[in-house]
Protein backbone atom coordinates (compact mmCIF):
# COMPACT_ATOMS: atom_id res chain seq x y z
CA UNK A 1 0.00 0.00 0.00
CA UNK A 2 0.59 3.85 -0.59
CA UNK A 3 1.07 6.21 2.58
CA UNK A 4 2.69 9.40 3.87
CA UNK A 5 4.30 9.80 6.70
CA UNK A 6 4.85 13.12 8.75
CA UNK A 7 7.53 13.55 11.83
CA UNK A 8 10.90 11.36 10.47
CA UNK A 9 12.41 11.45 13.66
CA UNK A 10 14.06 8.71 14.56
CA UNK A 11 10.67 6.01 15.53
CA UNK A 12 8.97 7.66 12.50
CA UNK A 13 12.06 7.08 9.74
CA UNK A 14 12.17 3.54 11.37
CA UNK A 15 9.13 2.63 10.68
CA UNK A 16 9.48 4.07 7.20
CA UNK A 17 12.21 2.17 6.44
CA UNK A 18 10.17 -1.16 7.44
CA UNK A 19 7.51 -0.58 5.44
CA UNK A 20 9.81 0.03 2.01
CA UNK A 21 11.31 -3.06 3.24
CA UNK A 22 7.94 -4.76 3.40
CA UNK A 23 6.98 -3.75 -0.54
CA UNK A 24 5.52 -0.59 0.61
CA UNK A 25 5.05 2.67 -0.99
CA UNK A 26 6.40 5.79 1.52
CA UNK A 27 6.59 9.13 0.63
CA UNK A 28 7.60 11.47 3.86
CA UNK A 29 7.80 15.17 5.29
CA UNK A 30 9.73 16.52 7.62
CA UNK A 31 11.24 19.76 8.82
CA UNK A 32 14.40 18.52 8.87
CA UNK A 33 16.22 17.93 5.60
CA UNK A 34 18.61 15.69 6.90
CA UNK A 35 15.50 13.19 7.41
CA UNK A 36 13.58 13.72 4.52
CA UNK A 37 17.26 12.49 2.61
CA UNK A 38 17.61 9.73 4.73
CA UNK A 39 13.93 8.55 3.63
CA UNK A 40 14.79 9.08 -0.17
CA UNK A 41 18.12 7.06 0.33
CA UNK A 42 15.69 4.26 1.75
CA UNK A 43 13.96 4.03 -1.14
CA UNK A 44 10.80 6.57 -0.10
CA UNK A 45 10.04 9.50 -1.94
CA UNK A 46 10.88 12.92 -0.03
CA UNK A 47 8.55 15.86 -0.15
CA UNK A 48 9.35 19.79 0.83
CA UNK A 49 6.36 20.59 2.55
CA UNK A 50 2.77 19.05 3.73
CA UNK A 51 1.21 20.13 0.05
CA UNK A 52 3.65 18.35 -1.83
CA UNK A 53 3.19 15.02 0.49
CA UNK A 54 -0.70 15.06 0.26
CA UNK A 55 -0.68 15.70 -3.63
CA UNK A 56 1.74 13.01 -3.81
CA UNK A 57 -0.64 10.64 -2.55
CA UNK A 58 -2.99 8.54 -4.57
CA UNK A 59 -6.93 8.86 -3.47
CA UNK A 60 -8.17 7.61 -0.80
CA UNK A 61 -5.21 8.72 1.08
CA UNK A 62 -3.82 7.35 4.09
CA UNK A 63 -1.47 10.29 6.20
CA UNK A 64 0.49 8.55 9.44
CA UNK A 65 1.29 11.38 11.71
CA UNK A 66 4.52 10.67 14.01
CA UNK A 67 4.90 13.79 15.88
CA UNK A 68 4.45 15.08 19.51
CA UNK A 69 1.51 14.61 21.81
CA UNK A 70 -0.42 17.42 22.10
CA UNK A 71 -0.52 20.91 20.27
CA UNK A 72 1.21 19.50 17.81
CA UNK A 73 -0.43 16.89 16.21
CA UNK A 74 -4.13 19.35 16.36
CA UNK A 75 -1.70 21.94 14.53
CA UNK A 76 -0.59 19.56 11.87
CA UNK A 77 -4.10 18.07 11.15
CA UNK A 78 -5.19 21.86 10.96
CA UNK A 79 -2.81 22.01 8.08
CA UNK A 80 -3.84 18.70 6.44
CA UNK A 81 -7.78 18.72 6.51
CA UNK A 82 -7.63 21.48 3.76
CA UNK A 83 -5.66 19.06 1.63
CA UNK A 84 -7.47 16.26 2.18
CA UNK A 85 -10.56 14.61 0.48
CA UNK A 86 -13.58 13.08 1.91
CA UNK A 87 -12.29 9.21 3.03
CA UNK A 88 -9.27 9.56 3.32
CA UNK A 89 -7.37 8.46 6.15
CA UNK A 90 -5.44 10.17 9.07
CA UNK A 91 -3.67 8.18 11.36
CA UNK A 92 -1.47 9.32 14.77
CA UNK A 93 1.22 7.03 15.36
CA UNK A 94 2.51 8.88 18.29
CA UNK A 95 1.79 9.21 22.25
CA UNK A 96 -1.05 11.07 22.16
CA UNK A 97 -3.97 11.42 25.03
CA UNK A 98 -7.16 9.08 24.57
CA UNK A 99 -9.08 11.59 25.23
CA UNK A 100 -7.48 13.90 22.34
CA UNK A 101 -7.92 11.24 20.27
CA UNK A 102 -11.82 10.26 21.13
CA UNK A 103 -11.78 14.10 20.21
CA UNK A 104 -10.08 14.48 16.83
CA UNK A 105 -12.10 10.99 15.84
CA UNK A 106 -15.26 12.92 16.21
CA UNK A 107 -13.96 15.65 14.65
CA UNK A 108 -12.60 14.04 11.69
CA UNK A 109 -16.02 11.89 11.77
CA UNK A 110 -17.71 15.05 11.40
CA UNK A 111 -15.69 15.79 8.22
CA UNK A 112 -16.43 12.56 6.46
CA UNK A 113 -12.34 11.82 7.23
CA UNK A 114 -11.32 8.79 9.10
CA UNK A 115 -8.92 9.04 12.15
CA UNK A 116 -6.89 5.91 13.71
CA UNK A 117 -4.88 6.34 16.41
CA UNK A 118 -2.08 3.79 16.87
CA UNK A 119 -1.22 3.22 20.41
CA UNK A 120 2.97 2.04 19.40
CA UNK A 121 5.53 -0.11 21.77
CA UNK A 122 8.92 -1.08 20.32
CA UNK A 123 11.12 2.11 20.73
CA UNK A 124 14.64 1.14 18.34
CA UNK A 125 14.02 -2.11 18.56
CA UNK A 126 11.12 -1.84 16.31
CA UNK A 127 12.56 -1.81 12.94
CA UNK A 128 13.92 -5.45 13.91
CA UNK A 129 11.51 -6.78 15.75
CA UNK A 130 8.58 -5.21 15.35
CA UNK A 131 6.28 -2.60 16.85
CA UNK A 132 3.53 -3.80 18.81
CA UNK A 133 0.48 -1.27 18.23
CA UNK A 134 -2.75 -1.26 19.67
CA UNK A 135 -4.99 0.66 17.05
CA UNK A 136 -8.24 2.46 17.38
CA UNK A 137 -10.92 3.80 15.09
CA UNK A 138 -13.54 2.20 12.42
CA UNK A 139 -13.40 -1.02 10.92
CA UNK A 140 -13.30 0.56 7.60
CA UNK A 141 -9.86 2.29 8.00
CA UNK A 142 -8.66 -0.49 10.41
CA UNK A 143 -9.37 -2.82 7.33
CA UNK A 144 -7.55 -0.50 4.83
CA UNK A 145 -4.10 0.37 6.83
CA UNK A 146 -4.58 -3.38 7.91
CA UNK A 147 -1.51 -4.66 4.91
CA UNK A 148 0.66 -1.71 6.52
CA UNK A 149 0.20 -2.88 10.57
CA UNK A 150 0.78 -6.61 8.94
CA UNK A 151 4.22 -5.31 8.01
CA UNK A 152 4.76 -3.30 11.21
CA UNK A 153 4.26 -6.05 13.64
CA UNK A 154 6.33 -8.63 14.62
CA UNK A 155 4.11 -11.05 12.37
CA UNK A 156 0.92 -9.98 10.30
CA UNK A 157 -0.97 -11.89 12.92
CA UNK A 158 0.72 -11.07 15.98
CA UNK A 159 1.80 -8.34 18.13
CA UNK A 160 -1.32 -5.68 16.72
CA UNK A 161 -4.70 -5.58 17.07
CA UNK A 162 -8.03 -3.69 16.28
CA UNK A 163 -9.23 -2.93 20.13
CA UNK A 164 -11.86 -0.51 19.23
CA UNK A 165 -12.96 3.00 18.54
CA UNK A 166 -11.39 6.20 18.41
CA UNK A 167 -9.10 6.56 21.08
CA UNK A 168 -9.20 3.54 22.47
CA UNK A 169 -5.81 2.47 20.97
CA UNK A 170 -4.43 5.14 22.72
CA UNK A 171 -5.88 4.47 25.79
CA UNK A 172 -4.29 1.04 26.04
CA UNK A 173 -1.16 1.93 24.77
CA UNK A 174 -1.20 4.71 27.81
CA UNK A 175 -2.55 1.63 30.36
CA UNK A 176 0.50 -0.42 28.61
CA UNK A 177 3.16 2.16 29.49
CA UNK A 178 1.48 2.36 33.29
CA UNK A 179 2.62 -1.07 33.34
CA UNK A 180 5.78 -0.54 32.31
CA UNK A 181 6.61 1.94 35.01
CA UNK A 182 5.53 -0.20 37.58
CA UNK A 183 7.63 -3.68 36.34
CA UNK A 184 10.76 -1.40 35.65
CA UNK A 185 10.63 -0.30 39.27
CA UNK A 186 10.55 -3.57 40.30
CA UNK A 187 13.15 -4.70 38.90
CA UNK A 188 15.38 -1.71 39.65
CA UNK A 189 14.84 -1.95 43.37
CA UNK A 190 15.35 -5.38 43.03
CA UNK A 191 18.40 -4.74 41.59
CA UNK A 192 19.41 -2.21 44.11
CA UNK A 193 19.12 -4.48 47.04
CA UNK A 194 21.04 -7.30 45.85
CA UNK A 195 24.26 -4.52 45.27
CA UNK A 196 23.96 -3.82 49.05
CA UNK A 197 24.11 -6.68 50.34
CA UNK A 198 27.82 -8.05 50.80
CA UNK A 199 27.55 -10.92 48.56
CA UNK A 200 29.68 -9.44 45.76
CA UNK A 201 26.91 -10.06 43.65
CA UNK A 202 27.16 -10.17 40.45
CA UNK A 203 24.26 -7.94 38.40
CA UNK A 204 24.89 -8.86 35.03
CA UNK A 205 25.13 -12.67 35.78
CA UNK A 206 21.97 -12.70 37.61
CA UNK A 207 20.18 -11.05 35.11
CA UNK A 208 21.47 -13.28 32.71
CA UNK A 209 20.14 -16.42 34.95
CA UNK A 210 16.92 -15.20 35.08
CA UNK A 211 16.26 -14.33 31.45
CA UNK A 212 15.98 -18.33 31.31
CA UNK A 213 13.50 -20.19 32.74
CA UNK A 214 12.56 -17.76 35.51
CA UNK A 215 9.30 -16.14 35.99
CA UNK A 216 10.50 -12.72 36.14
CA UNK A 217 11.76 -13.13 32.38
CA UNK A 218 10.53 -10.79 30.01
CA UNK A 219 12.00 -8.18 27.33
CA UNK A 220 13.03 -5.70 30.18
CA UNK A 221 14.86 -8.13 31.77
CA UNK A 222 16.71 -8.49 28.15
CA UNK A 223 17.52 -5.02 28.14
CA UNK A 224 18.73 -4.74 31.78
CA UNK A 225 21.05 -7.67 31.14
CA UNK A 226 22.27 -6.18 28.19
CA UNK A 227 22.84 -2.79 29.92
CA UNK A 228 24.40 -4.42 32.86
CA UNK A 229 26.59 -6.17 30.37
CA UNK A 230 28.02 -3.13 28.65
CA UNK A 231 28.25 -0.93 31.97
CA UNK A 232 28.21 -3.52 35.04
CA UNK A 233 28.50 -0.35 37.87
CA UNK A 234 26.24 1.95 35.91
CA UNK A 235 28.86 4.35 35.66
CA UNK A 236 28.42 7.87 34.54
CA UNK A 237 24.44 7.19 34.45
CA UNK A 238 22.73 9.97 36.79
CA UNK A 239 19.60 9.19 39.16
CA UNK A 240 17.32 11.19 37.14
CA UNK A 241 14.17 9.00 35.63
CA UNK A 242 11.64 10.81 33.13
CA UNK A 243 8.07 10.57 32.56
CA UNK A 244 7.23 10.65 29.02
CA UNK A 245 3.47 11.66 30.40
CA UNK A 246 1.62 8.60 30.02
CA UNK A 247 2.38 7.59 33.09
CA UNK A 248 0.91 10.47 34.68
CA UNK A 249 -2.55 9.68 32.51
CA UNK A 250 -2.51 6.45 33.52
CA UNK A 251 -2.09 7.17 36.89
CA UNK A 252 -4.84 10.02 36.86
CA UNK A 253 -7.35 7.83 35.21
CA UNK A 254 -7.09 5.25 38.11
CA UNK A 255 -7.49 8.23 40.50
CA UNK A 256 -11.10 9.27 38.11
CA UNK A 257 -12.03 5.59 37.95
CA UNK A 258 -11.38 4.91 41.57
CA UNK A 259 -9.38 1.67 40.24
CA UNK A 260 -6.66 0.74 42.72
CA UNK A 261 -3.67 1.15 40.86
CA UNK A 262 -0.79 1.53 43.93
CA UNK A 263 2.14 -0.35 42.40
CA UNK A 264 2.13 2.44 38.81
CA UNK A 265 1.68 5.27 41.52
CA UNK A 266 4.41 4.96 43.52
CA UNK A 267 6.57 3.89 40.34
CA UNK A 268 5.83 7.37 39.17
CA UNK A 269 6.29 9.23 42.41
CA UNK A 270 9.73 7.51 42.59
CA UNK A 271 10.50 9.06 39.04
CA UNK A 272 9.95 12.24 40.04
CA UNK A 273 11.76 12.06 43.55
CA UNK A 274 14.62 11.07 41.42
CA UNK A 275 14.83 14.56 40.02
CA UNK A 276 15.26 16.26 43.75
CA UNK A 277 18.74 16.15 44.74
CA UNK A 278 18.23 18.37 47.67
CA UNK A 279 14.54 16.76 48.42
CA UNK A 280 13.05 19.25 51.12
CA UNK A 281 10.54 16.12 52.31
CA UNK A 282 13.55 14.01 52.66
CA UNK A 283 14.96 16.79 55.04
CA UNK A 284 12.33 17.33 56.89
CA UNK A 285 11.99 13.17 57.64
CA UNK A 286 15.94 13.83 58.57
CA UNK A 287 14.89 16.42 61.00
CA UNK A 288 11.49 14.86 62.36
CA UNK A 289 13.89 11.56 63.36
CA UNK A 290 16.39 13.80 64.85
CA UNK A 291 13.57 15.32 66.71
CA UNK A 292 11.82 12.11 68.27
CA UNK A 293 14.19 9.96 68.78
CA UNK A 294 17.43 11.75 68.60
CA UNK A 295 18.74 10.33 65.33
CA UNK A 296 21.71 11.62 63.43
CA UNK A 297 21.66 14.15 60.81
CA UNK A 298 23.93 14.02 58.30
CA UNK A 299 24.59 17.16 57.49
CA UNK A 300 25.58 18.57 53.94
CA UNK A 301 28.96 18.25 52.19
CA UNK A 302 29.31 15.44 54.98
Amino acid sequence: MELGMIGLGRMGANMAERLLEGGHTVAGFDFSRDAVERLEKAGGRGASSLEQLVEGLKAPRVVWMMVPAGAPVDDTIAKLLPLLDRGDVIVDGGNSNYKDSIRRGSDMAGKDLHFVDVGTSGGVWGKAEGYSMMVGGSNEAVERLRPALETLAPAADKGWGHVGASGSGHFVKMVHNGIEYGMMQAYAEGFALMEKKDFDLDMAQIAEIWRHGSVVRSWLLDLTARALGENPSLDGIEAWVNDSGEGRWTVQEAVDLASPAPVMTMALMQRFSSRDENSYAHRMLSAMRNQFGGHAIKKSGS
